[in-house]
């Protein structure tokens, strides 16, 4: 009687939960189909507007318009995101755009990436020369926003506030511990000296040549943050290296005494100035409109434009996989669907290929890399990396014609991988769980995860991935007009800033993504022209159907691990990881 009354409750309690859970989905369904329903109405501005910056939202390479964005768990916690094509149009706009007064930047640490903030501040500074200012202000500044910030005009922190600036630091995470405790053993084949993806699994250190790497790149991001600050801020760069190097900024004050902002000031004192800089008086209230806002003010204003000679961005953003992937996966089937469709519309005249990836499938990648090449036969492609475009990511866009990077993009580990769990000890030791079989021949059981590889295995898989490289050396090879041998001699894994990768030739020149364009436009010989962006959008009320399990396993992933949840995620796509793969070392993290 009790076994029943415990099965009962918790068949009821399954019920339950069910019912709330299709009830939480009805409901959003619904605020997303009434939301969507003023998605079309732009936003008034009046006349001494100011126009509100926050750059404390997710910047992400395109704008996904998510009715359910708003709504905790299955919005993402409600935190908004722009893109920063849509940041960069909008300032674009706003310079001659007289109802627009100045702006108020507010940033503290900002979600983006080192690529796409230069995109932004360069945007910033170009606005600047409407002689309209920039007031920056922040409670807080971690570097990130610091970097964005120094391209105001004024720059204000908080008499009690803080400002970081204590040079830039790179830690990556072994498992190979835990791996040994749980009894799990990963099985490595690898081609690259830096290929490196794989030490976290294998070992509990970096090794002198992943050390080398990181060292290198890191370097370059620094120079590339320091030159930047210095220029805006008018500092010597040796300077700025000697206050980060000695911790120098450890008070408000200390920012202020070494010139890293211009005053320590409370909110209100912000809001007066904003009001003298917009013609507005000290008694009433400023008039402003959100960044977001703005942007779709700016994007409704170019549908309008009715050109039939147009030119395709096709948005190449997160890991590469096989199939349809989603609006930040790179799947093979939906990106080269989309090159395809614009190679044969004869009103696009050229493509612009944005990639932001670290890579994945060698396969996935390949396939891409082939529509790009025949793309490349009937009409220009020019490649726009953005803040990673590393290993697969540089696969399927070495074929283009030309490639930009931004001087601190991420590129090049030309390298491949494969990795095979091995959990025998796992379950027979820990678990107590055995296999035993038949097979009618010696191989048939290969990539077998309950026990170690053979000999044989092993050659077999390494002949896999040895092959794997040479046809990516060789792809690269022809895309970028050098002998193989050269490119073996800068590949094997390693990891190159923009400024080294157009050094050494796997990028044409450092750029903006506007720049892209604007060399795809004069390659196709057109001056008049749109821009379409491929592929479409997955509608959100579609996504949420699909993926609301995960998101709210997410959700309460994140509740419970807080900080290491990081961690958990770099475990959960090492499992993924199985087979060959074209992918970047490892998750960079720089603070």
């Amino acid at each position: 009687m009790k076994e029943f009354f415990k099965y009962v409750f918790a068949t009821v309690v399954g019920v339950i939960l069910s019912i709330c859970l299709f009830m939480v989905l009805m409901i959003a369904i619904v605020v997303g189909i009434v939301s969507s329903i003023g998605d079309d109405k732009s936003v008034a501005v009046d006349n001494n507007t100011v126009l509100y910056l926050n750059l404390d939202q997710a910047v992400t390479e395109r704008t996904f318009s998510d009715p359910l964005s708003d709504l905790p768990i299955i919005g993402d916690e409600g935190q908004k995101s722009i893109g920063f094509t849509d940041v960069i149009k909008a300032l674009k706009e706003a310079k001659t755009d007289d109802n627009i007064k100045c702006i108020y930047l507010n940033v503290s640490s900002p979600s983006a990436g080192f690529a796409n903030m230069k995109e932004i501040r360069d945007a910033l500074l170009d606005f600047k020369t409407s002689k309209k200012k920039i007031i920056a202000y922040s409670e807080v500044y971690t570097q990130g926003a610091y970097y964005l910030a120094s391209a105001a005009d004024k720059v204000y922190l908080n008499p009690e506030g803080a400002l970081e600036f204590k040079g830039l630091s790179s830690q990556l995470v072994f498992f190979k511990g835990a791996l040994d405790k749980l009894g799990i053993e990963a099985q490595i084949i690898r081609v690259g000296t830096y290929k490196s993806a794989v030490e976290p699994f294998i070992s509990d250190k970096m090794s002198d040549k992943n050390r080398e790497q990181v060292t290198a790149y890191l370097n370059g991001l620094y120079a590339t943050f320091l030159t930047d600050i210095s220029k805006s801020r008018n500092i010597n760069k040796d300077s700025l290296f000697q206050i980060a190097d000695h911790y120098k900024i450890q008070q408000p004050k200390d920012a202020e005494k070494y010139k890293m902002v211009d005053g320590l000031k409370y909110k209100d004192e912000i809001l007066d100035e904003l009001k003298s800089l917009s013609g507005i008086e000290k008694k009433n209230n400023l008039s402003t409109i959100t960044i977001n806002d703005y942007a779709k003010n700016v994007i409704m204003s170019g549908k309008g434009n009715t050109n039939k000679t147009k030119i395709a961005v096709i948005y190449a953003n997160g890991d590469i996989m096989g199939g349809e992937g989603s609006n930040d996966q790179i799947g093979s089937e939906r990106i080269s669907r989309a090159i395809r469709k614009a190679r044969t519309d004869s009103n696009i005249k050229a493509i612009v290929l944005r990639v932001n990836s670290p890579g994945g499938s060698a396969l996935a990648s390949d396939v891409i890399w082939r529509e790009v090449v025949l793309t490349k036969k009937v009409k220009p492609v020019i490649a726009s990396f953005g803040n990673v475009a590393a290993s697969g990511g540089y696969y399927i866009a070495c074929g283009a014609d030309s490639i930009f990077v931004q001087p601190n993009t991420i590129t090049g580990s030309i390298g491949v991988f494969g990795m095979i769990p091995n959990f025998q000890k796992l379950m027979n030791k820990e678990l107590g769980i055995t296999f035993d079989g038949v097979k009618t021949g010696q191989y048939a059981d290969i990539m077998s995860v309950n026990r170690p590889m053979t000999p044989g295995e092993r050659l077999i898989v390494q002949n896999g991935v040895n092959r794997t490289y040479d046809a990516f050396i060789s792809r690269v090879a022809d895309g970028r007009k050098k002998s193989k041998s050269y490119i073996d001699s800068i590949a094997g894994g390693r990891v190159w800033v923009g400024t080294d990768a157009v050094r050494i030739g796997l990028a044409d020149r450092t750029g903006s993504f506007n720049d892209a364009i604007l060399a795809a436009a004069k390659k196709a010989k057109v001056q008049e022209y749109r821009v379409v962006e491929y592929p479409e959008m997955i509608d959100p009320i579609k996504a949420l159907l699909e993926n609301s399990t995960d998101k709210i396993k997410t959700h309460y992933a994140k509740q419970e691990l807080g900080s290491n949840y990081l961690i958990y995620q770099q475990i959960k796509s090492a499992i993924a990881k199985s087979g060959i793969q074209a992918r970047m070392p490892f998750d960079i993290t720089v603070q």
